[in-house]
């Protein structure tokens, strides 16, 4: 069973906090806010709340929804997560002024990113579109896995069991991202170096990586078969792994 709040977590900062990497990662879509100076506020009643901060063609997600130059308000977690699933809208409490940019630019940014999260499988035969989709699932992913950990009562249950220390999530040599954890209590690491890394799995490319996202492939099974290295303390990866399941009831 999903808890709604914990989605909706999921969906804001896991999801939406994407964005700042689709931006980095396509031209067309930071071509979308470039010149922007915009700060979009998400506040979900009893539920999280951040705001995305657009400018010059970059993003950052922050907590809170201080000066915001629009608020968007949800009066539950279940109908902020109808708008992520494209059958609700969002109701503005200020900035009205910037109705348009939510309207228009905003609106391609997040059918972009709903484009790589959920493509059409012919899409995935494009190796730029195939890179960038799998990417941004490793962010997406990593993300989900810190707000499940937190707050999700099985997935805190599996957090109650990692100890203190750095788990890296990496493909290849070059695209990693981390999870630290202390007293329990998960925090994501979009740009994280090999310091004081604790444990790690790293699948040993792009379509090892995704078969595993898509449920395709058994994780057991790929690192038997040498396509999934783990190393460092086996039992931070065991636990992250548990929790990655449910990522998968999450976001499916």
């Amino acid at each position: 069973m999903k808890d709604t709040t914990v989605l909706a977590r999921c969906n804001l900062y896991a999801v939406l906090g994407a964005i700042p990497h689709l931006l980095y990662l396509d031209p067309d879509a930071a071509a979308l806010v470039r010149g922007k100076n915009i700060r979009v506020g998400f506040s979900v009643k009893n539920g999280p709340k951040a705001t995305l901060i657009f400018k010059d063609g970059e993003a950052e997600m922050v907590k809170g929804i201080e000066k915001c130059s629009i608020k968007l308000w949800f009066p539950s977690a279940e109908k902020f997560n109808s708008m992520i699933d494209g059958k609700g809208s969002p109701i503005p409490v200020s900035g009205f002024q910037h109705i348009g940019f939510l309207l228009g630019a905003f609106t391609k940014l997040t059918d972009s990113l709903s484009a790589y999260l959920r493509p059409e499988p012919e899409k995935l035969q494009d190796p730029a579109f195939f890179e960038r989709s799998t990417t941004l699932m490793l962010y997406v992913i990593g993300r989900a896995i810190v707000q499940i950990g937190n707050h999700d009562r099985v997935g805190m249950f599996s957090a109650s069991h990692i100890t203190d220390g750095k788990i890296k999530l990496g493909i290849g040599d070059t695209l990693a991202v981390a999870i630290h954890c202390k007293d329990h209590h998960l925090v994501f690491n979009a740009f994280p170096n090999d310091c004081g890394v604790t444990s790690q799995m790293v699948f040993d490319s792009l379509q090892t990586a995704r078969d595993l996202f898509d449920g395709n492939i058994n994780a057991i099974a790929a690192v038997g078969m040498g396509q999934v290295r783990v190393s460092g303390m086996i039992s931070q990866v065991d636990n992250v792994n548990r929790i990655l399941d449910r990522v998968a009831i999450y976001l499916a």
